[in-house]
């Protein structure tokens, strides 16, 4: 009895990882025949969890929403909290559970019971906050990234991109990835037959579910580097390598990953990578730092400092002129 429970418990939670599953699948994922499958869908169906059953090879099961809140059995208001509470992680992660809570609010969505979604809709776009990322990302963009992900399905979605020109998209989605102030999705871009990464929070319209696509060998194994190497260095003029006399830990929280990348050299000093349009503005920043550091490349930006080192040297060096001098008393 026990192992039958436990059965059924796994198997709820695989019909709300994904929105639909084959017999054969859930067959294979739980280690038994297809027979026991249906014989327990048929138990969880007496326990009140609307199952649909579509026929054919290409059918399957889906939970349908409406049922209660598998395994915790929260009721109306603790479901409202909840959600709320995954929403606002999902869009302004706490760090290492942004992604978990967009699985987490995709699962809870599913099966919100019809009479709680407009409570949670009101609620969710009557709260605000001071903190959070730039550029607020919708839950509902998240979770139908995530769904779409889960589903591998083609999403449709409009999108502005950084020149301020909107189009509609159609992608393959296969990973989101949350930079602590921003979320990007890594897709296929079918329009464009290429990779691309989208910011989230430029969606203009919800995701809209198409037809399923066929995984695609990914551009990368480590998708999270793939997203920093596309938004610090790709899209800019220059890619700046310098190398700070400070340890990773201090780089680290003075540097978000979404506009450098940082690893350590050593103990006590630290190599950060990013892209830039203008070679001043990274110089600005790093002399105001106070803290020592050696330009790697480009070997324009070496040039650029010893220009500007020279500038600097002279204007301590020489003493002001009288009239420079009584133009600045007057001045006061």
């Amino acid at each position: 009895m026990l192992e039958t429970s436990a059965r059924l418990l796994q198997l709820l939670s695989l019909l709300q990882l994904r929105r639909e599953w084959t017999g054969a699948a859930l067959a294979e994922r739980l280690s038994i025949t297809e027979r026991t499958v249906r014989r327990d869908i048929g138990k969880l169906r007496t326990l009140g969890y609307p199952i649909s059953a579509s026929p054919g090879s290409a059918g399957g099961y889906q939970l349908g929403a409406g049922a209660q809140l598998p395994p915790l059995l929260l009721d109306d208001d603790e479901a409202l909290a909840v959600a709320l509470g995954l929403a606002a992680v999902a869009t302004g992660p706490v760090t290492g559970m942004g992604d978990a809570s967009v699985r987490a609010l995709a699962k809870l969505e599913q099966v919100l019971p019809g009479r709680l979604r407009p409570k949670f809709s009101a609620l969710r776009h009557s709260v605000s906050t001071l903190s959070g990322p730039p550029g607020g990302v919708d839950p509902e963009v998240l979770t139908a990234f995530s769904a779409g992900i889960t589903e591998h399905r083609i999403l449709s979605f409009r999108y502005t991109s950084a020149d301020g020109g909107s189009a509609r998209r159609m992608v393959e989605p296969y990973r989101l990835v949350g930079t602590g102030r921003r979320w990007y999705a890594v897709a296929w871009d079918l329009d464009r037959g290429d990779w691309r990464t989208f910011r989230v929070d430029r969606c203009t319209s919800t995701p809209a579910p198409r037809e399923r696509f066929t995984l695609r060998p990914l551009p990368a194994r480590d998708l999270a580097a793939y997203v920093q190497e596309s938004i610090t260095r790709n899209p800019y003029r220059y890619s700046v390598v310098v190398r700070l006399a400070a340890p990773l830990a201090a780089v680290a929280e003075r540097v978000p990953p979404d506009v450098a990348s940082v690893e350590a050299d050593g103990p006590g000093h630290t190599i950060v990578r990013g892209g830039w349009d203008s070679l001043d503005l990274p110089l600005i920043n790093l002399t105001t730092w106070g803290v020592p550091f050696e330009i790697l490349d480009p070997p324009e930006m070496r040039e650029r400092a010893r220009r500007a080192a020279s500038l600097l040297q002279r204007a301590v060096e020489i003493p002001p002129t009288a009239e420079s001098g009584k133009s600045v008393r007057s001045s006061h």
